[in-house]
């Protein structure tokens, strides 16, 4: 993305506004950026090659050449406003207006987000405006803003600011108190504005699009929060079933830094790994307090922040925004994709909440075969090995999103139905009364002596798979060398897993019929562990049967192979569903318990939803194991302050899974009929 490299240079602007004013003084020279991009996603640039992504490198004293096609700049006029908060503090706002003052009145379209606007600067003009291109050219005023405490925005900056239900004083500000009183100083102060306005945002703005609906300004008609962060203890970015999510966390906080005052983004140097190796640069770490101490050196407070609470504690439970989804009056267009690795939970919850709470609003669900904010920045075609057969995010962003805000902030169109959900395996769209559809019925696939995975219950009287667990040499959550968390990982092959002694398998026989799961996928075993801890990963997969047809072009599997290795897709195991569950959460996520050596234990838990068909022919498959690295930290195996375990509590363990009539293991799924 970046084509020059910074230089030296100073440049101070003014506004011409008492309520606009602002001086900036800027070093350095604005490369050709895609600012959509900067300001689409909070983890998502966690690879150390693309920390760039979420750096904006400052512009020199005499603009740079724009190109002859500039289109927002020769359509729009661009404003800057320090906006007043009731507290005092001002938020730093980019707004671009039509300049064809005969299209409007315009409804206002707002962007809020944590990663700067930039680029800063009165005459400085992005490439390009709004959630997709269609909007650029259809007649809206597009407001962008620095959160407060980040980039120029003032006030402290806090991670996923608990929202107040009774504010009692000006002081008791949060994220839904500052878009009020921005959109009330937008209608007041923007000219030739209709008096609507909507919101969206991806991942972090989408956690700010989400805070804005509550207790919303009558203005505000329309919303769309995308993957939007909702609860980061409970299956968002921070932690899945108790375990910390340790390369994607890690990867992000050593570029998303602390601010203490308003200041526009200058270059920096990316963290370097020294490796391309995540599993050896972790597992070299040690621990995970390691990672503060050798390499942040105690710099970034907001990580620290992650690993210490490693309960769900009052910091945690303050933060789970869908307890406050309350008094939502605007239509709101709930966006996630199946494959996203960031927030795949925040979406579900989130529409659940506003139904719950405001069973009168309208609100939509769309779910997409997309990695995290994949819908807005691919064509949704593919993802790693897997065709989707049509460009599933051109649609969404032409027939879904556009649609949506047109119909609500200038009254064309139709409604959304309740739910959009795009179903893998079988590749097709359907709209949906509810989500989950409703004929779908609990059924249960059970664990079989041999590997065998049915539908049917174990009748033997005994029946006991082990496996000795070592943490360290955990299993890795892929089967190819990687510095990061690469987004395909979620329909990643899992045939490199099936090798692992300490992995059990178990798979059905080739499906008679096609399979049709929807809804949540719920695993419950019955365990045992000779040690005081284990996490217990659980992946639900889609096998491929054995003739399966190679993509074209492929070469054929001989010893003249001399390339990279060809890819077969004959008993290919399409990774659907997968995660963690540390054992010590399993009667309480706030008290922890240590598990009683030898003794059968229940491990229950939910994994997100999914829409999928497992076609004729097919295998469904799941597979068990207790470590995932370096997606989710290391468990010791000991009761312990893991964060903090030294290296003599890192301890094998035997691992036990019963599949008996008494004790049964297997996996709930939602089938439809």
């Amino acid at each position: 993305m970046r084509k020059n490299r910074p230089s030296s240079g100073k440049f101070d602007v003014t506004a011409r506004s008492p309520d606009r004013t602002v001086s900036v003084e800027y070093s350095g020279v604005w490369g050709d950026y895609d600012f959509t991009m900067l300001k689409l996603f909070r983890r998502s640039c966690a690879v150390p090659g693309l920390i760039a992504c979420l750096i904006t490198i400052s512009r020199a004293q005499q603009p740079a050449p724009q190109p002859a096609d500039d289109y927002v700049r020769t359509h729009y006029t661009k404003y800057e406003y320090r906006i007043p908060m009731r507290d005092g503090k001002r938020l730093f706002t980019a707004v671009y207006v039509p300049k064809d003052a005969n299209g409007g009145p315009y409804p206002f379209l707002m962007d809020r987000t944590p990663y700067n606007v930039g680029p800063y600067g009165e005459d400085r003009y992005p490439q390009r405006l709004g959630p997709s291109e269609e909007f650029e050219k259809a007649g809206y005023i597009f407001v962008y803003q620095d959160v407060r405490g980040r980039w120029m925005s003032e006030g402290d900056f806090q991670e996923m600011r608990p929202h107040i239900d009774n504010k009692k004083s000006p002081q008791d500000v949060d994220d839904a108190s500052d878009t009020y009183d921005t959109i009330d100083f937008l209608l007041k102060h923007v000219a030739n504005n209709n008096g609507k306005v909507g919101i969206w945002g991806i991942s972090y703005p989408g956690f700010y699009t989400s805070a804005s609906i509550i207790d919303s300004h009558p203005a505000l008609v329309a919303a769309s929060p995308q993957a939007p962060m909702t609860d980061l203890f409970m299956g968002d970015d921070g932690y899945h079933g108790g375990a910390f999510m340790l390369s994607a966390n890690f990867g992000f906080y050593v570029s998303f830094h602390p601010q203490t005052e308003p200041q526009t983004p200058q270059p920096t140097t990316p963290f370097s790994f020294g490796t391309p190796d995540s599993y050896k640069f972790y597992l070299q770490a040690g621990n995970v307090a390691n990672l503060d101490k050798l390499y942040l050196k105690g710099s970034n407070w907001l990580f620290n922040d992650q690993v210490t609470h490693n309960t769900y504690d009052a910091y945690w439970q303050a933060r789970d925004l869908s307890r406050h989804m309350k008094n939502v009056k605007c239509a709101v267009l709930v966006v996630g994709g199946w494959y996203d690795a960031e927030d795949l939970s925040g979406p579900f919850k989130t529409f659940h909440a506003i139904n719950k709470f405001n069973p009168d609003t309208p609100a939509t669900l769309v779910e997409g075969p997309w990695v995290h904010g994949g819908w807005a920045r691919t064509d949704g075609s593919h993802l790693g090995d897997m065709q989707f057969n049509s460009k599933t995010a051109e649609y969404f962003r032409a027939n879904i999103q556009f649609p949506f805000f047109e119909h609500y902030l200038k009254g064309k169109g139709a409604t959304q139905p309740k739910a959009v959900v795009f179903e893998t395996g079988t590749n097709v769209w359907r709209t949906l009364d509810d989500w989950p559809p409703k004929p779908a019925a609990a059924k249960t696939l059970y664990f079989h002596a041999g590997g065998k995975l049915s539908f049917d219950p174990p009748a033997e009287p005994k029946g006991v798979d082990e496996y000795v667990s070592d943490p360290n040499h955990p299993v890795p959550f892929v089967g190819y060398t990687t510095d990061t968390v690469p987004q395909r990982y979620m329909v990643d092959d899992q045939r490199f897993a099936n090798y692992r002694p300490d992995v059990l398998v178990y798979q059905t026989d080739p499906l008679d019929e096609d399979v049709t799961i929807a809804g949540p996928i719920s695993p419950k075993l019955k365990i045992a562990s000779s040690s005081t801890d284990s996490d217990f990963v659980v992946k639900l997969i889609d096998v491929y049967p054995d003739n399966y047809p190679d993509a074209e072009g492929t070469a054929a599997g001989n010893k003249r192979i001399t390339d990279a290795p060809p890819l077969h897709m004959g008993g290919y195991e399409e990774l659907l569903r997968g995660e963690p569950f540390r054992a010590k959460f399993r009667n309480s996520w706030e008290k922890p318990e240590p598990l009683v050596p030898g003794k059968e234990t229940d491990i229950n838990f939910t994994m997100p939803d999914l829409y999928h068909t497992f076609r004729r022919g097919h295998r469904i498959m799941v597979q068990v194991q207790s470590s995932w690295f370096p997606l989710t930290d290391r468990n010791p195996q000991t009761f312990t302050d893991i964060p903090n375990a030294r290296a003599e509590e890192f301890r094998s363990a035997t691992e036990q899974v019963f599949h008996q009539k008494d004790a049964a293991s297997g996996v709930e799924v939602m089938v439809m009929p």
